[in-house]
């Protein structure tokens, strides 16, 4: 089934962060695609440096929560301290899967479609740019009309990287 993920960092390598974790999900996906790199602006916590984000498409066999596990397992990878961390503020990598294929859940580790993608330029951008005729598996709204509605606010129309 195919996933999309949302990637972002905005400590250290930014860039170099982002790409190892796509690299680093081809360990357990297949086809893997990298959308551009955009910079935008802290979401939430203002007070801290800019991200850089990314959408990135795979497609994988394993199951939700092995799935969220093996995410999780790269974070970690690459420094992120999920426990040690300030809620939504600076992290080394954050991959969030947005949606996958198929599923819908509500469990409190695993709400597909993500519950706050929908007001998140930074992950519909880069999630179009890949996919333009994804729409809302739970209200059958393109993505492209969400994104229309609550504009690119605070996500730099200049792809880096």
């Amino acid at each position: 089934m195919r996933v999309w993920f949302s990637l972002g960092a905005n400590l250290g390598d930014r860039e170099a962060a982002i790409r190892e974790a796509v690299r680093r999900l081809g360990a357990f996906c297949d086809h893997v695609r990298l959308s551009s790199i955009y910079e935008t602006e802290p979401v939430d916590v203002t007070e801290q440096p800019l991200f850089l984000n990314a959408v990135a498409e795979a497609t994988t066999r394993l199951e939700p929560r092995e799935l969220l596990e093996a995410v999780h397992g790269i974070e970690r990878s690459l420094g992120r301290n999920r426990s040690a961390e300030a809620r939504r503020g600076p992290r080394a990598i954050d991959i969030d899967i947005v949606l996958l294929e198929g599923i819908l859940s509500d469990e409190p580790a695993l709400t597909l479609p993500h519950p706050r993608m929908a007001v998140r330029a930074f992950v519909l951008v880069p999630l179009l740019e890949l996919a333009p005729e994804l729409a809302d598996p739970r209200t059958g709204e393109p993505y492209a009309t969400v994104l229309a509605r609550i504009g690119r606010a605070g996500v730099y129309s200049r792809p880096v990287g």
